[in-house]
């Protein structure tokens, strides 16, 4: 396809032990219980979790991906920067990058779509605002976080004020997705949201965390010192749902944890000390966060499964519980020429946990009903159409969602496919036709190729970078293991 668009040697024998054993941690970790009856890692010879998870994050850096993770990083990487790029012209991402303009700062990084360069920090803090300004970024189904829009731009940050090259942006990324979706995991993301938190913010630091330890290359202890100052950082609350111009929820998905993440990394890079065993112990952060934690989910298959491959890249630029069942629904209006004219009602039946997020949102782009009434009457949903708030008033648009109904189905909370839904259009014939999508475009079970995002974040980027840069971008980020430089790809997404 043509597309158009200074350390003791004591640590440092220690890392250079963890290197050249070359060994993936052991599969699982043995824990027991302390005095007070709290989970903590046993001391089974093997060292804590936090221990262990720094040694891996130091060996990953320097430790070949499989061809698989790379070409999940870059996909991932693309699909990011198509999200920074057009949310850098909408209001989320234009009033982060103001107001880290306004901050001034030592130029070290840049901001996306933007004339001017600011500290790390806040260009991970903007860029990240940029990524999650709607909800084209990308989406884990599992665990329901967004790795890609702190990770990312917290990598891009770091490589550019390091000069990295891009193979080691590659391997910073493939951690950041670990470590964002493995806390998860280890804390329960069900969990996390039954005490009023946002699985999103909780996990979105550990993704910067790991970006950023890597591209930094700190030492072992340093690295628990950088994990100990992110982990007091960990936050988020599920009020974000009441946002209704998603400026916070920019913030609460992205921002804040690719701000969290670099400021402990460089905190700890510029000499401070702190905590060396925060996951373990009394106080450790699973069991502050957690009723039912499982703090070996941290380790378990670390090194042999990556979390990247198994994220998911929307195809539509709206709420993940959305792509299923416009992907289902435009399967039905394909196959039997729907019209508003032929169609007397819709039934959109989507996972429990789904109907309380897409159900009846102020944002268009997270308004399942708005969403599918606009495929209806257009045939499709744009970009555009899908933030266009003009449209939730629009008679006929408001004519069609009348017809639409959006109830939650048990039987939906499929672990193994966790934001299916069903689709049922009831004819004016009397016939009912129905399309159950398990898996939306996008999946890891119905992946798109690095053509099919490349296309996507084409058409994101070329309206603010022009076709010539979108190109060359592009270009740059499908063979981005053969950059030496990532500053040198400073010109092609700056203004």
């Amino acid at each position: 396809m043509t597309r158009s668009f200074t350390s003791s040697r004591r640590l440092l024998l220690q890392a250079g032990a963890a290197l050249s054993a070359g060994a993936l941690l052991p599969a699982r970790v043995a824990f027991g219980a302390d005095s007070n009856g709290n989970a903590s890692a046993a001391a089974n010879g093997q060292g804590n979790i936090t221990q262990r998870l720094a040694q891996y994050m130091v060996a990953s850096r320097d430790r070949p991906l499989p061809p698989d993770v790379v070409t999940a990083c870059k996909n991932h990487i693309l699909d990011t920067f198509g999200a920074m790029v057009s949310g850098a012209r909408m209001r989320p991402g234009e009033m982060a990058v103001r107001y880290v303009r306004s901050l001034g700062g030592t130029p070290q990084a840049s901001v996306i779509g933007a004339d001017f360069r600011t500290t790390t920090i806040n260009a991970a803090l903007a860029n990240a605002m940029c990524a999650h300004s709607d909800e084209t970024d990308d989406f884990e189904p599992v665990t329901k976080a967004h790795p890609g829009s702190s990770t990312v731009p917290a990598a891009l940050a770091m490589a550019e004020q390091a000069g990295a090259s891009g193979t080691a942006m590659i391997r910073a990324v493939a951690l950041g997705y670990d470590m964002a979706c493995r806390l998860l995991m280890a804390l329960g993301p069900d969990l996390v949201r039954q005490t009023h938190r946002s699985a999103e913010g909780t996990s979105s630091t550990f993704g910067s965390l790991g970006a950023a330890a890597s591209l930094a290359r700190l030492d072992e202890q340093q690295t628990c010192f950088a994990i100990s100052y992110a982990a007091q950082q960990v936050s988020g609350l599920w009020s974000w749902v009441k946002d209704r111009d998603h400026i916070e929820k920019a913030f609460d998905f992205a921002g804040m944890g690719a701000r969290n993440g670099v400021q402990a990394v460089t905190m700890v890079q510029s000499g401070m000390t702190g905590v060396a065993d925060v996951l373990d112990g009394t106080h450790n952060l699973f069991i502050a966060l957690s009723t039912q934690p499982h703090p070996e989910a941290m380790l378990d298959g670390l090194g042999s499964r990556f979390y990247v491959t198994g994220t998911a890249i929307k195809t539509y630029s709206v709420g993940y519980p959305i792509q299923s069942p416009l992907d289902a629904f435009l399967t039905l209006y394909r196959q039997y020429g729907l019209t508003p004219d032929n169609v007397r009602s819709i039934r959109v039946r989507v996972p429990t946990d789904a109907e309380g997020i897409v159900g009846d949102s102020a944002m268009p782009d997270v308004n399942c009903a708005h969403m599918v009434a606009v495929a209806l009457v257009k045939g499709r949903v744009s970009f555009a159409d899908s933030h266009d708030v003009a449209l939730m008033h629009d008679p006929a648009i408001l004519a069609q969602r009348a017809k639409v109904s959006v109830t939650p189905d048990a039987a939906l909370m499929d672990p193994a496919a966790p934001r299916g839904a069903i689709v049922d259009v009831t004819l004016t014939d009397g016939r009912t036709v129905s399309h159950h999508t398990r898996f939306p475009p996008g999946t890891k079970e119905n992946p798109l190729s690095t053509d099919g995002v490349a296309a996507k974040v084409g058409d994101l980027m070329a309206p603010v970078l022009g076709n010539e840069k979108t190109h060359k971008l592009i270009d740059a980020i499908t063979r981005l293991e053969t950059i030496d430089n990532v500053a040198s790809l400073r010109p092609l997404f700056t203004v």
